[in-house]
């Protein structure tokens, strides 16, 4: 008997074993982050892999900023969220990548509905960004300028599913 005969058994015990310790882990593994966690949350309110994912970047539409001034808040905007849903949920983040990283401008009438719109979003534990101007051109130092939110498309459209395209 060699070397090779006394150790064919143990390595594929070895393999079967891992392989079936990483199926395990792999299947037990849920999204973090900003959703509701599976202790505190129906399984409809938990990321699934067959969920479309989008971006909104809602504008406040009575500032009258310039659309050169619209395309830097939303810029703004939208790495805020790419910066905070890779942190708090890289899943989420790669399945919105995958699926062709969805992004929707919308309009809303002032701050007031910017606030209310962020409130919803934040019950539903999506991901949040209100972007606030540095006063430096258009726009008083301070002002809420655009809302970014970014998750499962059946959440966003409850928050934002009424406002117009911009």
């Amino acid at each position: 008997m060699t070397f090779t005969d006394n150790v064919a058994p143990y390595l594929i015990l070895l393999t079967t074993t891992s392989l079936a310790l990483g199926y395990w882990a792999g299947t037990r593994s849920q999204p973090h982050g900003q959703f509701l966690s599976p202790k505190n949350a129906s399984k409809s309110d938990l990321l699934d892999p067959t969920d479309t994912c989008k971006m909104v970047l809602v504008v406040r539409k009575d500032l009258g900023m310039s659309a050169g001034k619209v395309v830097a808040q939303c810029s703004h905007a939208a790495l805020a969220c790419y910066r905070d849903l890779a942190a708090s949920n890289p899943a989420l983040l790669r399945q919105w990548e995958r699926a062709g990283q969805t992004k929707v401008a919308l309009q809303c009438d002032d701050e007031e509905q910017l606030l209310l719109l962020q409130g919803q979003a934040k019950r539903l534990r999506l991901c949040v960004h209100s972007i606030r101007d540095a006063g430096r051109t258009q726009i008083a130092a301070g002002s809420r300028t655009v809302l970014g939110i970014i998750g499962p498309t059946r959440l966003i459209n409850q928050v934002t599913g009424k406002l117009r395209l911009l």
